[in-house]
């Protein structure tokens, strides 16, 4: 099990530092980089978000930080507690742990709501460079995997090894840390496919499509939760290539490039968690004029849809894709979408075929 020193003394060195700002009769701050939007810068030549140098200062006397600043010390505090006692917790964990009163005359908690404390744990993690995984947080499991991996997973005194072959119907679900107390025994795979729903996730799998073909399933069941996101990369840096295969509309295009690029939200960690190499395999509005089945089976795009094609075209990392470019457009102008659920129509295991064919003559999006 990771011991968390490094972590530890980050935060000890935190704290050390606005001790010492009280005690020679500076006003103590706290200092991280910004993570508004206009701080978040796209990485060229790496090809993934990440956050600028912009810097954002929180100081106690001050009336307008005072709060946050209080609340943001209460926070790292609780965080070293949970280190020293190498105990772990969620971050809904962490808000009740500090939801309670400041005093007996003082009828205020520290936090009122999760809201509060979500984004300063995101400020601790920026400032002293953790993740909070590192300060023994963790998020709900979101994500399931199954393929020719095994995995060495340490768990308390246990040391176990997990073969994501011989999970059954069910899989292996992701966990929320994937750096510490994990690490990969074997890699046997020759690519990873990402499959937006679970429940086409559970189609390819009863067809043991990571078996015949020698690939690592895995479904965020949705958005990738960034446990998820952070296997992806794991994964692309042992050799293997990435494809994602989600619906045709806003929904579908957000958790691709989420994953490619990584999101705003997550900019801090952007190249822990982004994966500028992984490819958009579909489904695609190209996929009209190869498949005449899908033209019976397309669905009218909403004002969201059409809105977020707009917004698309206006980002540099896409609109420098002219393969995206004529996508985007295609689906404005006709006004329709697809759902990957679709390719079921002929048959059930038509899915399988697709993916095979559109891997093996490199049809897909960059």
């Amino acid at each position: 099990m990771a011991d968390g020193k490094a972590a530890l003394k980050k935060i000890e060195d935190l704290g050390n530092g606005i001790v010492i700002e009280i005690k020679t009769g500076k006003n103590p701050k706290f200092v991280t980089l910004a993570r508004t939007r206009s701080n978040i810068v796209f990485d060229k030549k790496n090809g993934y978000l990440r956050l600028g140098t912009a810097k954002e200062e929180r100081n106690f006397i001050n009336v307008a930080q005072s709060r946050k600043f209080m609340q943001t010390v209460a926070i790292a505090a609780k965080c070293h507690k949970f280190l020293e006692e190498n105990l772990h917790t969620t971050i809904r964990g962490l808000f009740y742990q500090l939801k309670f009163s400041l005093g007996e005359d003082v009828d205020e908690s520290i936090f009122s709501e999760q809201a509060e404390s979500n984004p300063l744990i995101e400020d601790i993690e920026v400032a002293i460079d953790v993740k909070r995984e590192e300060l023994n947080l963790n998020a709900n499991r979101k994500g399931v995997l199954a393929g020719n991996l095994k995995v060495e997973d340490t768990f308390g005194d246990e040391r176990q090894v997990i073969d994501a072959s011989k999970m059954g119907r069910s899989g292996w679900a992701i966990p929320s840390d994937v750096d510490n107390d994990i690490r990969f025994v074997d890699v046997k795979a020759k690519y990873v496919i990402v499959v937006e729903k679970d429940a086409l996730w559970q189609r390819l799998n009863e067809d043991k499509f990571w078996k015949k073909e020698n690939c690592i399933l895995i479904t965020p069941q949705g958005q990738a939760a960034r446990g998820t996101r952070r296997l992806i990369r794991k994964l692309a840096d042992q050799g293997l290539p990435v494809y994602v295969f989600t619906d045709s509309d806003a929904w579908g295009w957000y958790i691709y490039w989420t994953i490619k690029t990584g999101s705003i939200n997550l900019a801090y960690i952007g190249e822990d968690v982004a994966t500028p190499e992984a490819k958009f395999l579909g489904v695609t509005m190209a996929d009209l004029d190869k498949y005449d089945f899908l033209n019976k089976l397309t669905i009218k795009a909403s004002d969201v849809d059409l809105k977020r094609a707009q917004e698309m075209l206006q980002y540099e990392w896409i609109k420098k894709h002219k393969e995206w470019v004529t996508e985007l457009e295609r689906m404005i102008k006709s006004k329709i979408k697809l759902e990957q659920d679709a390719l079921q129509g002929p048959k059930l295991t038509f899915v399988d075929d697709y993916i095979r064919d559109k891997i093996k003559n490199s049809d897909y999006l960059p």
